[in-house]
């Protein structure tokens, strides 16, 4: 640990084709899928060689004409325009080997390359050790088995295994900093945070996402006649093309991806809890970022949270916010600094590049996100409305950053002041934040960086109530679930249209199924215009039949259980900005919070578990820079051992060369999911082909057009009887609908088999 105490506009500005522009009309529909365009010029650069010469521009993605003819092969027809002028080289930099070398240790590892450790076979138990998870005590029973102890380790306790593993070549340095407060406080407000620019230039230069990173923003475009936009990545977006425009010619746009929330590490021990902070970048592409075990997130900071000594509570939430964003402040200074002036970064291949830092989008849920812009409680973060016109069925004026400072400069009182700078903001409707941490963030707008999040916009305001589960036995009903996973939430919204048809009203029914259209289009990976357009068409229809629920008294309170006669839902409200931002920042699925769950597992609560329950933050801090650099260890001494076999010396191009042994499929070894994911669509046209026999029949896995279907081989239901299958599942024409299907195809159908058993 260590302790520590605007831009030229660019001469070739273009403009990007806007969603809402004239040219871009309907069209037919159009697949969704993950557009992957072909491997750039760079990713046929050995990462383990240098970077270009001085001078020279690197054209990261592929000529129009060659991108129109490959995609036109491929029956997919579509075009890609590329940002001019962005992306220059300005020399030779640094590629992951070559920075890993400078390490102060160095110099042993010519002579040992697993240096501190004595053998590959001595790091490898000592990398085994240390990621799994063991407390120390554990380690140490386990050097204490004789067979162990007959092993040659250069380490015999878990205190010298962590000595070893505390020389290693380091990341990022964690740092803290006793945060001074105007107010007092019951304990320091203690933050442990780490350079985000040194964060940001840890992803922009690690070799695996070598193919899988994006340098210049791009319009996508359908057919020839260029009439349908496609948005999909981030660097798709207008918002992407906007801020490249505003910048100096040949430098390289580096969006920065934060993320924030609140979260228990401990429960029913103590209630711990704790506020990390992600940082990512949103030049990596979606299927890679969107993936938590590519480690694409890095824990950038945990934020302190203080218990202030005021009378008042209310107001002790108005300098837990203040205190949030000082703390913020001072993580991001780097990448503000680096967003006026820019940095310069290598990149994978260690083309020295010219980049700036604008934040491009902040992942966080509602309550967050209202404290994020400084606005109070029952008001949108991104629109200039309140509570009172949430159930409106249009699209509000933008509460851009322009709008709160402007709001913020009309108080004049003391600072603080708490309580009397808090009512005069109440006229703006702000929340108490006199130095929100993005007014002073060039190209960095709340409206643009706060994108619509699906888990808690759209899943979350659908789940309403918890399951009734077990019997009333207790005076004030059985205890509710505190929590309800996403994926529950997912699971009802797919069949909740088929269950309440024929039981509820009809325009009921339709405001239902408009909401899960809504929601179903709105994930798509790649969004058209059309698919633009049926998402807007999906919202007002919606609007259109919602007063058949409150009219049904259907809409009930969470606490009072009381019928609702109003839609003052702020994550309504939130649905109408969604066709804003797909054209702002592409598709919002990339967006959504369920990625960044699965990474707080991963950084904050297994880490967690591994301590002795004191101090959580500083443990953690050591542990996860521990994994970082058993993981970056791993990856340098695997290429170096490529490196000196001399294969990537000067074979990489041999037809003869095992592929396994190229440098991308020792990364992908690595960091890439060891658990492949199943191509249904082949797996049953390969079942067509078997020999009769040879499998059990009848095939479980079918396609019928472009769906496939799987069958499990042991079914939760083995042998029923009819009448039973109507009764249970409420289907009182089932045995005539069977009768007649029979009559009419039975002597053609050959399709009837029997599962399972008695």
């Amino acid at each position: 640990m260590e302790e520590h105490s605007s831009s030229e506009s660019n001469s070739s500005s273009s403009s990007s084709p806007s969603l809402h522009s004239p040219q871009f009309s309907p069209a037919p529909d159009e697949q969704d899928f993950e557009m992957d365009f072909p491997p750039d010029p760079q990713d046929a650069t050995n990462i383990l060689d240098e970077g270009q010469p001085d001078g020279k521009r690197v054209d990261h993605e592929p000529p129009v004409v060659t991108s129109a003819a490959l995609l036109t092969s491929l029956g997919l027809g579509r075009q890609v325009q590329f940002f001019p002028g962005t992306s220059k080289v300005y020399g030779t930099g640094q590629i992951f080997l070559k920075r890993f070398k400078m390490d102060t240790y160095s110099i042993f590892c010519k002579i040992n390359p697993h240096y501190p450790f004595a053998s590959h076979n001595d790091w490898q138990m000592a990398n085994y050790l240390l990621q799994s998870g063991l407390s120390m005590a554990k380690i140490d029973e386990y050097f204490k088995l004789n067979l162990v102890q007959s092993l040659p380790l250069s380490f015999h306790t878990a205190k010298e295994l962590r000595n070893c593993a505390e020389l290693l070549p380091p990341g990022p340095h964690w740092k803290y900093r006793i945060v001074a407060m105007a107010h007092p406080t019951k304990n320091l407000a203690v933050l442990y945070y780490r350079d985000s620019l040194e964060c940001v230039e840890l992803l922009f230069n690690h070799p695996y996402y070598t193919s899988h990173i994006n340098y210049t923003p791009f319009c996508l475009l359908t057919t020839a006649e260029r009439i349908v936009r496609e948005y999909a990545k981030w660097m798709s977006s207008d918002v992407a093309w906007c801020m490249q425009s505003k910048l100096p010619e040949g430098t390289t746009l580096c969006g920065v991806v934060l993320s924030s929330d609140k979260m228990h590490i401990t429960n029913m021990c103590g209630g711990k809890v704790t506020h990390p902070l992600l940082i990512s970048l949103a030049n990596i592409r979606m299927a890679v970022r969107n993936k938590a075990s590519l480690h694409a997130f890095l824990l950038g900071a945990l934020m302190p949270i203080a218990e202030f000594l005021h009378p008042k509570q209310r107001m002790c939430s108005v300098l837990d916010a203040r205190l949030f964003h000082q703390c913020l402040d001072i993580v991001i200074e780097p990448l503000k600094i680096a967003a006026c002036i820019g940095h310069m970064m290598s990149d994978p291949a260690g083309n020295l590049q010219h980049c700036f830092t604008p934040l491009t989008a902040y992942i966080a849920d509602t309550p967050e996100a209202c404290m994020l812009v400084c606005v109070r409680g029952k008001t949108s973060p991104v629109m200039m409305v309140s509570y009172k016109e949430f159930s409106n069925a249009f699209q509000h004026e933008q509460h851009t950053w322009a709008t709160t400072l402007a709001q913020l400069a009309h108080i004049t009182c003391d600072l603080n002041d708490v309580e009397r700078y808090f009512t005069q903001c109440k006229q703006f409707r702000l929340s108490r934040v006199y130095e929100p941490f993005w007014r002073d963030w060039p190209l960095s707008d709340p409206p643009n960086f706060l994108s619509p999040e699906a888990l808690h916009h759209w899943h979350g305001k659908f789940w309403d109530h918890d399951p009734i589960v077990g019997l009333r036995h207790f005076k004030n009903g059985i205890t509710t679930l505190k929590q309800v996973t996403g994926c529950a939430k997912c699971d009802v919204q797919r069949y909740i249209v088929p269950v309440i048809s024929g039981a509820a009203p009809t325009n009921t029914v339709i405001a239902i199924c408009a909401l899960m259209d809504f929601r179903y289009l709105a994930q798509a990976r790649v969004i058209t215009s059309s698919i633009h357009d049926k998402i807007k068409d999906a919202l007002a229809k919606f609007h259109e039949h919602k007063f058949s629920i409150t009219n049904k008294g259907l809409q009930r309170g969470a606490k009072s259980g009381a019928a609702l006669n109003h839609w003052q839902i702020p994550k309504l409200e939130f649905m109408q900005s969604v066709g804003l931002s797909i054209s702002q920042l592409g598709a919002p699925v990339q967006w959504s919070a369920d990625m960044t769950k699965h990474t707080h597992i991963e950084v904050v609560k297994d880490p967690a578990a591994s301590t002795n329950h004191h101090h959580f933050d500083s443990q953690i801090c050591r542990y996860l820079d521990q994994m970082e650099k058993c993981r970056a260890f791993e990856t340098a001494t695997r290429l170096s051992s490529l490196l000196h076999t001399g294969v990537a010396a000067g074979d990489m191009d041999d037809p003869d060369e095992d592929p396994e042994e190229h440098p991308m499929a020792l990364l992908n070894d690595i960091w890439a999911l060891k658990r492949p994911i199943p191509n249904f669509f082949a797996i049953a046209e390969s079942l067509l082909t078997v020999a009769p026999g040879s499998i059990p029949y009848p095939i479980h896995t079918f396609t019928s057009g472009l769906t496939t279907f799987r069958l499990n081989y042991d079914p939760s239901i083995k042998h029923i009887v009819t009448d039973k299958v109507a009764e249970m599942f409420n289907i009182p024409d089932l045995c005539p609908a069977i009768t007649d299907y029979l009559g009419r195809e039975g002597p053609y159908a050959q399709n009837f088999h029997s599962f399972g058993g008695p």
